[in-house]
């Protein structure tokens, strides 16, 4: 197996030999229409995190956040005008996630968590070039896969686009070298996650259907290399079997945002105590209907919560996309 680890797994970075010149351009011509900007939160201990997403799958994430770090406040934004992420081109994904952070630091977050693969893999490295605040991104879980596989097969399952990205050949190259490797685009999961349709009959069977590929192969670990599967897990582990392991990055993504927040001097001082604290405050956006992703977003985190719409994204956003298709 190859151990090169050019930084920590779970900070994923954007690499730029994947992306095009046509992506190149495009995000020079972004770039330079945002004037720099004075983040009210950054530096500031008490500010809230950002979490964002196509949608409702960075719940996953947030959900491990604040298991992890409970006393800090979050304010999480779902891009459901726009989702799902999987199916666009990184110009196009690039773009609208530099309007979304730029909501997001306008609200004085300290820290923004890239709670999507699609978003991390296409723009993390222009959205730490471009904002005054760290970010922490996602990544497959493919190193702690390989290390956990007796059989030596191991499955991955994402978006259509990330399942066959060069990005996701360059983790299994790194990290499971010697490793039977078997990845397979599910993007009709994400769909049944943003219906609110997490353990149906009908959930199940679609779930059989997209996980038929790589259980065949006999393998013994699969990753939920997409933040919307975890919202899946039961039906997920009851499809898959009690012989298969089912991992995501989730506590793994929650533990390295404590991190950098405390290499940052960033870290509230009650979320490093050890007795319980009370949740800090959450605040939840989404560019599209807010009725429907109330609803999906309570099921997911398991307590009710209230979405506001945030009309002028959807609409800053939709604007990025058309510039897209005229390029």
């Amino acid at each position: 197996m190859h151990n090169s680890d050019s930084k920590q797994l779970y900070d994923a970075p954007s690499s730029s030999r994947f992306q095009s010149a046509h992506l190149q351009q495009a995000v020079e011509s972004q770039l330079s229409q945002l004037p720099t900007l004075q983040a009210p939160g950054a530096g500031q201990v008490s500010a809230p995190i950002g979490v964002f997403d196509s949608g409702a799958g960075g719940l996953t994430i947030l959900s491990a956040l604040r298991q992890e770090l409970p006393g800090e406040d979050y304010i999480y934004v779902g891009d459901t005008a726009h989702c799902p992420y999987g199916l666009r081109s990184e110009a196009e994904i690039t773009r609208l996630v530099l309007e979304i952070s730029r909501f997001l630091v306008e609200r004085g977050v300290k820290l923004i968590v890239v709670a999507c693969n699609a978003a991390s893999q296409a723009a993390l490295a222009t959205l730490r070039a471009t904002f005054p605040v760290p970010f922490v991104g996602v990544v497959p879980a493919v190193k702690p896969a390989a290390r956990l596989t007796r059989k030596g097969r191991i499955g991955i399952i994402a978006t259509n686009q990330a399942a066959r990205s060069p990005y996701l050949q360059q983790l299994i190259a790194n990290f499971a070298r010697e490793i039977e490797t078997y990845s397979h685009g599910c993007s009709e999961l994400v769909t049944l996650v943003e219906r609110g349709e997490l353990d149906t009959p009908t959930a199940e069977e679609v779930v059989r259907q997209a996980l038929r590929p790589v259980l065949s192969k006999d393998i013994d670990v699969l990753v939920l290399g997409c933040t919307h599967f975890p919202a899946l897990r039961p039906v997920i582990e009851r499809v898959a079997g009690s012989n298969v392991q089912v991992i995501d990055s989730g506590a793994a993504i929650a533990r390295r945002t404590r991190s950098v927040l405390e290499a940052a001097a960033l870290l509230k001082p009650s979320t490093n105590q050890g007795g319980q604290d009370p949740n800090g405050r959450l605040e939840v956006w989404c560019s599209g209907e807010p009725a429907s992703f109330r609803q999906i977003a309570s099921r997911i985190l398991g307590y009710p919560v209230v979405v506001q719409q945030a009309s002028q994204l959807a609409q800053s956003t939709t604007s990025a996309a058309h510039e897209e298709e005229k390029e």
